[in-house]
């Protein structure tokens, strides 16, 4: 069992600026790549970003350049730098890792935290 918790998520201006972590913790062996999605009210979750065990990154169109992936592997924690936010931003934030365990990979996700840009 793995459980993965968020945090950061929180109101802020146009323009503004957050930055979110999650932290994978439980039965963990090594995880293999980590990201971020994201789903706006009735609206289709979407991905994001990712980045894997050797740091490489992708990103959406919509955020390259404004978000910034990163992760800490000795604490297996992951970050997201969110920088000129636009309210297009405003979503519920999902973190998301593929773990390996003692068994077989497996996919996990946050529980969600909520960004909300606005004046």
């Amino acid at each position: 069992q793995v459980q993965l918790v968020e945090s950061g998520g929180g109101l802020v201006q146009p323009g503004g600026s957050l930055r979110l972590s999650c932290e994978a913790s439980g039965s963990i062996f090594s995880i293999n790549a980590m990201g971020w999605y994201r789903q706006a009210p009735g609206k289709e979750r979407e991905l994001v970003t990712t980045v894997d065990a050797g740091g490489r990154t992708q990103y959406s169109d919509s955020v390259k350049g404004r978000f910034t992936i990163s992760r800490d592997n000795a604490k297996n924690t992951v970050y997201l730098q969110m920088n000129s936010l636009q309210p297009e931003d405003t979503a519920v934030y999902y973190c998301n890792a593929w773990v390996d365990t003692r068994t077989v990979p497996r996919n996990y996700w946050g529980q969600g935290t909520q960004v909300t840009v606005s004046s």
